[in-house]
Formats: structure tokens, C-alpha cells, sequence
């Protein structure tokens, strides 16, 4: 007897940027539950208050669920584009940070838990969607990639060293 093939439906690029949003709310939970704002104290040398990490990421939250919503309801390259600008910057690149500096310092950063088993399998689920659906050429993808990296480093320079000062 042969097994009959079911087909596996695909998640659509539309649909699967949803998951961005979703695992930003415990990668947050995460960081403040484990200390981030007194590891920044205590590792980088720098001062970060728990009213001002709830306050940023509220702000990160609220242009990550707008960019997502654009990009879902109002599909086009820039939408795309613009979105991933900024998610790959709060999440594949913050994934980044989290695995660097835990082997920088030799001290766990807080969030990369989530940044490991979320924010990084979520990354490359997008990618391989936006690649495989043509929602963005390659090109125009590692250019949003390569503004995300361009973010994070501006929220790390400026919100872990500077404007805690």
C-alpha cells in the first residue's frame, strides 16, 4: 500500500512576519525577568534603568507591530523592505549582540535565550519566505539586512554607552 503525499501548505511571507512581533513580547519579558538593564550596568559599564528599557522596547514594539501591519495589509517591495529594515535590526541582529557578548564577556547575556530559540529560527524562516516568494531581490534583501545591522548599532552606541551617560 502506498502513502498518499498530503501537501504541506507553505506560511506565506504576509502571514509569517507575524511571528516577529510575537517573539519580540517574550524575548522583552526575557531580558527584563533576567536583568538586562543591571547587566548593562554591570558589564558594559554603562546605566540603564528598568523604566527606560520597558519605555524603548514599548517604542521598538509599537514601529515593529505598525511595520508589520503596513506590510501585511499593504504588501509592496518598500513596505518589505522598510519592515525587515528595522525587524532584522530587533531581531536577527539582536540575536547577534546576545551570542557576541555572552562570549565577549564570558557572562550570559540576558535575552539570549530567546534571541537562540526564537528570534534567530524566526530570522531565517523570514528570510528563506521573502527569498523564496520574491518579495524582495536578493540584492534589496541584504540591503534591509545591512540597515538593520546599521540600527542596532546605533541603539547600542546610543542607548548602552551614550544616552545613559
Amino acid at each position: 500500500m502506498s502513502a498518499i503525499a498530503l501537501p504541506v501548505p507553505r506560511l506565506r511571507f504576509h502571514r509569517l512576519i507575524w511571528l516577529m512581533p510575537a517573539a519580540f513580547a517574550p524575548h522583552i519579558v526575557e531580558e527584563y525577568g533576567t536583568g538586562f538593564p543591571d547587566w548593562v550596568t554591570h558589564t558594559l559599564g554603562s546605566s540603564m534603568t528598568g523604566g527606560a528599557f520597558l519605555l524603548n522596547n514599548a517604542v521598538f514594539m509599537a514601529i515593529l507591530l505598525s511595520l508589520t501591519a503596513w506590510a501585511a495589509f499593504r504588501p509592496s517591495p518598500l513596505s518589505a523592505f522598510v519592515l525587515l529594515s528595522w525587524a532584522s535590526g530587533n531581531l536577527f541582529w539582536n540575536f547577534v549582540f546576545h551570542l557576541a557578548t555572552t562570549f565577549l564577556y564570558d557572562r550570559f547575556s540576558p535575552g539570549l535565550m530567546t534571541a537562540v530559540l526564537l528570534y534567530f529560527p524566526i530570522s531565517l524562516a523570514v528570510a528563506w519566505t521573502a527569498l523564496g516568494e520574491r518579495v524582495l531581490s536578493r540584492a534589496a534583501f541584504a540591503g534591509a539586512v545591512a540597515i538593520g545591522g546599521a540600527l542596532m548599532l546605533v541603539v547600542i552606541w546610543a542607548g548602552l554607552f551614550q544616552l545613559a551617560h
